[in-house]
């Protein structure tokens, strides 16, 4: 039986004073999306060819799962507090994926 979920990329580039910083930030982050009754995986990478671009993948059950995600207190606070002031930019994708595709 196939399983739909909602496929996030986003693609990270902190200042570049900021990169182990907002790594560190990350692995927090990361534990705590990992507990959210609809998130699937939450995983992150650093680019091998451009160690300041940081790529994370989030999996959610629905994209209203992804919204709750966004809702959290540890999204509010890591997130959107710590992290995205320590970037020069971001990109964020979605995408609707199937267990069987």
């Amino acid at each position: 039986m196939s399983q739909s979920y909602f496929q996030v990329i986003a693609h990270y580039f902190p200042k570049p004073e900021e990169v182990q910083n907002v790594l560190e930030l990350l692995g927090q982050l990361a534990i705590e999306s990992r507990k959210e009754e609809a998130n699937m995986s939450y995983g992150f990478f650093r680019g091998a060819e451009d160690p300041a671009h940081i790529v994370i993948l989030e999996r959610y059950r629905d994209a209203a799962g992804f919204a709750a995600h966004r809702e959290y207190e540890h999204f509010q606070r890591i997130g959107l507090g710590q992290i995205i002031p320590k970037l020069s930019d971001r990109r964020i994708e979605s995408y609707e994926g199937s267990t069987d595709a």
